[in-house]
């Protein structure tokens, strides 16, 4: 059976070799020099062979055996693995260091976490993230899979995802967008059936719809285009118009309006989406409260 070789019993040895004394390493320690040589004569013990040579009353220092002589390199080598173990999981569960994973819709992604990570890893500069955008649909499919920690969407249908957790923490109401020469454009609000004689382009978010007075839309549409930079191209070529959340909606562009959706008022609410039964890794945790502390009422 192979002897468990304590790392404090190894330290003190090293300590040992190094000041050549048993006095000087008792000080190092903090510890007596019983204490000290109890130590390591128990990892003698454990070795079944002597570390040090009998020491001379003529002599306070401490000499090496060959099997110390040898031994010490190992011994070194044997601390310096575990103390960067110790170090990288101690920096792990401080969330300074490690891996963290998250997917959200391209409004939060592209609106709200530029400022939320830059403030989160000032105070962990070697934390790695991932960051992965995308429709809700897939967003919540990366959380199913574990190919995220936790993802940033909006849970349309919750009987469809009892496996997972839910938290609410921003809201915005959906509206129509055109171009600003479009006839709609200089409405104040719509009703959804005004819609329905114009070209309706849908997306990933038009699913919003459903469920609602405006749900017939969804069959009145003759594009889908999934991609926002492909949706806002051909809005902006005058292809048709289309419905999208407030966050989504590209403020940067100077073509398109948005015209509020009053009738039905739809909004969207977009949260935290983790898996009910899985616990976070600390970085992915420490993420999940700083963002909800940065939305605290007050």
């Amino acid at each position: 059976m192979l002897p468990e070789l304590k790392i404090a019993q190894l330290r003190h040895f090293v300590w040992v070799a190094e000041l050549k004394g048993f006095h000087a390493a008792a000080e190092k320690a903090h510890r007596t020099q019983p204490a000290i040589s109890l130590s390591i004569k128990d990892l003698e013990n454990k070795l079944g062979e002597s570390l040090f040579e009998k020491r001379n009353a003529k002599s306070a220092n401490a000499e090496l055996t060959p099997f110390g002589q040898h031994f010490l390199p190992q011994a070194k080598e044997l601390i310096a693995h575990h103390d960067r173990i110790a170090q990288d999981m101690t920096l792990m569960a401080e969330h300074k260091t490690g891996h963290l994973r998250l997917a959200s819709v391209p409004s939060i992604a592209s609106r709200m976490l530029p400022d939320i990570l830059s403030r989160f890893v000032a105070h962990a500069p070697d934390l790695h993230i991932s960051c992965f955008d995308d429709n809700a649909a897939a967003v919540l499919d990366m959380v199913e899979h574990q190919q995220v920690d936790f993802g940033i969407a909006s849970l349309l249908q919750t009987d469809e995802h009892a496996n997972k957790t839910f938290i609410p923490l921003w809201h915005d109401h959906v509206g129509v967008v055109c171009r600003n020469d479009h006839p709609l454009a200089n409405s104040d609000s719509l009703h959804w059936a005004t819609l329905r004689e114009h070209r309706l382009i849908s997306n990933g978010t038009s699913r919003l719809l459903e469920g609602t007075e405006a749900a017939p839309l969804l069959e009145d549409s003759q594009f889908y285009i999934s991609n926002m930079i492909s949706l806002v191209a051909m809005l902006e070529a005058g292809l048709g118009v289309t419905t999208l959340p407030w966050f989504a909606f590209p403020r940067e562009s100077s073509t398109l309006t948005f015209i509020p959706l009053t009738t039905p008022e739809v909004v969207r609410r977009i949260g935290i989406v983790r898996l009910s039964n899985k616990s976070l890794s600390p970085a992915a945790q420490a993420l999940v409260q700083f963002i909800l502390a940065q939305n605290e009422p007050g």
